[in-house]
Parts: structure tokens; C-alpha cells; sequence
């Protein structure tokens, strides 16, 4: 790994020389781009190494050999002081060196560029990369570090969204089965690129990034710690905890959480029979079929809602839970649904909290994310929208948001809205006679007005 570190960052360093050399930087640095990052480099992993306000010889050795500086303690601390190295100045701060990448790749500054404009996807690469490195050789790290990895490097990652430069290298399927991904920064980036879903961006790379931590130090022979790796996914409809869960079986494969990398998706039906004694055996085939991946249980909490005499659905947990016991190594299950009722699903048996302790919590998308979902859409399809039909979106959006039913659900209202309008685009253009490709691509406003969605 360490062999791997150090040819990320001469990679970096070597970019720096080449956006230099094609003279992309207009302001005159008190020193090479080089150097400056390879500050921008020190003062990254001194803010991790000092948010619990120690520095051990560890940690001097890391910098040491992988930035080439030798640090003392007492000089970590004054740097922390003197460049404001803390959670709230720094960890929000974008490094001056990445915004002359971005500046490079996005502003297509080097014709012909060697690199394909993915410098700075790569110098966000390196940034994780070197941070995972460092807490996997740290016995000192603990959960502080790792959140704080996690909120800088999905900081980094946004601003490269704001400007177009969060893309997989190729469009990878959601789905993994069978085989890891080739690339998992590309599933990193599908992950990280998704609408909204702050929040949740920064609770999934820190659990990501501590996992991937613990395979590394199991790797250089360390004890790793002991993990529950469950999950619980809490959100109204809509609000992409499928999406999320079939995205991290394909992440925790290719880091070797997992085996396969498949995902299981059930919901009651798939878990409950009506008859004594099947529930068990459907349950265990379901478990069977998940081993090496992720079992996902939508709307979990149907489970235990119906407590009847003739309702299975508590053998279908204690079932479960037994499998999850049985299966520490080689099965992860993460159970969805809404807020309130997926809580009194884990009151509803005293097992359940001991095995799901990590709650990731989804919400609702504003008016202005679900008109970027909305427009997201329109282009994956190959529709465009007028301006009058841009500004109907918007307002219907806002308004859905503002006057929420009992059938709000999120994403899904945006595909339903979409669907409705392509319907009525279909039946105002169907007995036109001369129909041209702008026709077909083009969403009026007309084809937007009126739609009702429950």
C-alpha cells in the first residue's frame, strides 16, 4: 500500500508540473505548484493527526516517509495554530492547488491533455487515499478521524460536481453479482454524485473509508476491530435508500467487505409464508441466496406490525436474526422504511438494537433538488425543455414541496411527473404533420401544466 501512496502523490506532483509548464496559472505563486501541494499534503495530515490533539511517533514516521518532512510534535502544534488547521476553518476550506486542477479540467486549459481532464478527480483520490493510509497505520485514529476524512473528501467531491468533473470513467451498473468492480472510485463517485443526500454522502464515506481502514490493517497483519456492519436506512419513499444500498454492495466488494457484491432486495412477501413452519425455510433460502452480499428489507417494519395469530412475520426476524448471527462474516443486512415505524420495528424485539446500530437517516429532497432530479431525468431520456416548461417545473416542484400529501414520495413524484408529461407531449404532437427530431426532443409548457400527482 505504502508503494501504492507514494505513486499517487509523484503523480500529482508530476500534474502539477504539467499545468505549470502549459502556463494554465496566471498568478504568480511564491513557489512551484509542486511545492504547494506538497504543503497543501502536510497540512492534510497534520489536521487529522492533531484533531485529538496528540502526535505520536507514528504519525511523524508517516509524514515523514510518504511527504519527506520530519515533523516534531511541538512543530505540529504550531502549524495547527498558525495555518488555523481545525474542523471549522480548514475541513471547509477547498486547497488552493485544487482549484487550479479544476480550473485546468474544467476550462479545458490544455488542449490535447494527457491526463483527459481528470486531474483533479485524481488529486481527490490521492487526498483519500492518503488519509485511509494514514488511519490504517494509526492505532490512535478512532471514529473523529474517520468522520473527518470522510466530510473533507465529500467536500472535495462537490465542488468537482459543481463544475461537471464528477463522473464515473464509464457507466458502471449499480448491481455487482458474481464479480467486484473493476474500479471502485467509479462507484464512489456514482455514490458521491447523487442529488442531494448530504448527510448521507458523509455517514456512507466515513463507514466506507472504516472499512476499508480495518481490510488494510488486516492486511499488514493488524487485529481489526470487530465491526457490526448492519444497517438501518430510515426516509419516506423516494428518497434513494435502494439506489444507496445496491451502490455500497458494489463499494464493499471491491474493498473486500464482501464476497460477491450482489444485492438481495425482499419485502414482506418475500420473507413471510402463511403456513407453519415455511416462514423459517423461506427466510433461510433468502439468506442463502444473499451470502457474500447485502440483504436488503424494504418496508422491514410490516415485519412486526401484525402481531395475529396467524402472522409469521416475528418468526421471519427471529429467523433473521439468527442468520445474522450465524453469518458474522459473509452477510450484511440493511433494513429500510419510514422514521417512525422502522423505531418501533427495533423496540419490537430486544435483539434487534444489538444488531443494527448504524442508523443512516434520508430526507426529504427540497423543491430545488427534486427540479435537478427532474432535469436529470429529461436528459438521461433525451428531452429538452423549453423555457416556459423549465419555469412550470420549478414552480410545480415548489409548490408540491411546500403542500405535501399523504402520497409525497419524493424521487418517485419527479419520475411520475416526468412520465405524465412525456404522455402529454405524446398526445399534442401525435397528429402533427411535420414532426422533427426538435419536436420529438422538445417538453413545452403546455405538456407540463394540469399534471396532478394524488
Amino acid at each position: 500500500m505504502e508503494n501504492n501512496i507514494n505513486e499517487l502523490i509523484s503523480k500529482c506532483y508530476a500534474m502539477c508540473d504539467y499545468i505549470e509548464e502549459n502556463k494554465v496559472i496566471k498568478d504568480e505563486l511564491k513557489t512551484t505548484l509542486r511545492e504547494n501541494l506538497r504543503m497543501e499534503f502536510l497540512n492534510f495530515v497534520i489536521y487529522l493527526s492533531m484533531l485529538d490533539a496528540g502526535f505520536t511517533e507514528a504519525e511523524q514516521t508517516f509524514i515523514n516517509e510518504m511527504l519527506g518532512f520530519r515533523i516534531k510534535p511541538e512543530t505540529a502544534k504550531d502549524l495547527k495554530i498558525q495555518r488555523r488547521l481545525t474542523e471549522s476553518h480548514y475541513g471547509k476550506q477547498i486547497p488552493l492547488v485544487m482549484k487550479y486542477f479544476v480550473l485546468a479540467d474544467a476550462g479545458r486549459k490544455i488542449k490535447g491533455d494527457i491526463y483527459g481532464n481528470k486531474k483533479a478527480k485524481y488529486l481527490v483520490d490521492t487526498y483519500r487515499a492518503i488519509g485511509q493510509s494514514y488511519l490504517a497505520g494509526n492505532e490512535a485514529s478512532g471514529d473523529r478521524e474517520i468522520q473527518a476524512l470522510s466530510k473533507y473528501c465529500v467536500m472535495l467531491d462537490n465542488y468537482l460536481k459543481e463544475y461537471g468533473l464528477l463522473r464515473p470513467d464509464k457507466k458502471t451498473e449499480p448491481i455487482i453479482k458474481e464479480e467486484k468492480p473493476e474500479d471502485v472510485n467509479d462507484l464512489m463517485v456514482e455514490l458521491n454524485s447523487l442529488i442531494g443526500l448530504k448527510s448521507v454522502k458523509e455517514d456512507l464515506n466515513a463507514l466506507i473509508n472504516l472499512m476499508k481502514v480495518q481490510k488494510m490493517r488486516e492486511e499488514n497483519g493488524m487485529k481489526p476491530a470487530d465491526i457490526n456492519k448492519h444497517m438501518v436506512f430510515m426516509g419516506n419513499p423516494g428518497t434513494g435508500k435502494t439506489t444507496v444500498a445496491r451502490l455500497l454492495s458494489g463499494i464493499y466488494a471491491g474493498i473486500g467487505v464482501v464476497e460477491k457484491g450482489h444485492l438481495i432486495e425482499v419485502d414482506r412477501s418475500g420473507l413471510v409464508s402463511g403456513y407453519v413452519g415455511q416462514t423459517a425455510m423461506k427466510v433461510q433460502d433468502i439468506v442463502e441466496e444473499a451470502l457474500g452480499g447485502i440483504l436488503f428489507v424494504d418496508e422491514a417494519y410490516t415485519l412486526t406490525s401484525n402481531k395475529g395469530q396467524n402472522d409469521f412475520g416475528q418468526e421471519a426476524v427471529d429467523t433473521l436474526l439468527k442468520a445474522m448471527e450465524d453469518h458474522r462474516d459473509d452477510l450484511i443486512v440493511i433494513v429500510a422504511g419510514y422514521t417512525e415505524l422502522m423505531e418501533e420495528f427495533l423496540d419490537s424485539n430486544p435483539g434487534l438494537r444489538s444488531r443494527f446500530n448504524k442508523f443512516i437517516e434520508f430526507e426529504d429532497y427540497t423543491a430545488e433538488e427534486e427540479f435537478e432530479i427532474f432535469r436529470s431525468m429529461c436528459k438521461n431520456q433525451d428531452y429538452a425543455l423549453s423555457e416556459g416548461a423549465l419555469e412550470e417545473a420549478k414552480r410545480f416542484f415548489k409548490e408540491r414541496c411546500e403542500n405535501k400529501t399523504e402520497t409525497y414520495a419524493n424521487a418517485r413524484d419527479v419520475r411520475n411527473y416526468l412520465e405524465k408529461a412525456v404522455s402529454n407531449q405524446a398526445t399534442r404532437i401525435v397528429m402533427m404533420q411535420d414532426v422533427n427530431k426538435e419536436t420529438l426532443a422538445v417538453l413545452e409548457k403546455e405538456d407540463l401544466e394540469g399534471i396532478t400527482l394524488g
